[in-house]
């Protein structure tokens, strides 16, 4: 896990208004916690702020907290939701992180929250 405490907000410019925020982080990087071998991907966060948004400067260094992280794509995944939902308390939020093929496979793995239901 990278230290979900240094991810900044900002207040919401619209908090009455219903709309869709998409982020990637096409340049991530994490460890196989079997191999020691370096994992690439990206992650795609999406999410409906309510009081607050995320400030990017602070997730580009979160998520670069990953870089040396032996840890697996479930866990990271299900990490960065908690961590990020924790830090702004969206109406909603998916993290999909999307990796690129190793030995010829694929993994695409995705995690939803929804506000009042955990």
């Amino acid at each position: 896990m990278a230290d979900y405490q240094m991810i900044e907000v900002f207040d919401n410019p619209r908090p009455g208004r219903q709309y869709r925020i998409t982020i990637r982080c096409p340049e991530f990087t994490s460890v196989c916690p079997k191999t020691g071998q370096p994992d690439f991907g990206e992650i795609t966060i999406e999410y409906c702020p309510d009081k607050v948004c995320i400030e990017l400067k602070s997730l580009k260094f979160y998520v670069q907290g990953y870089r040396n992280k032996g840890i697996f794509y479930e866990s990271l995944t299900n990490d960065i939701l908690d961590d990020l939902t924790g830090a702004c308390r969206p109406r909603w939020m998916k993290v999909t992180a999307r990796f690129t093929p190793r030995g010829g496979i694929t993994t695409d793995v995705a995690a939803e929250y929804t506000a009042g239901s955990g």
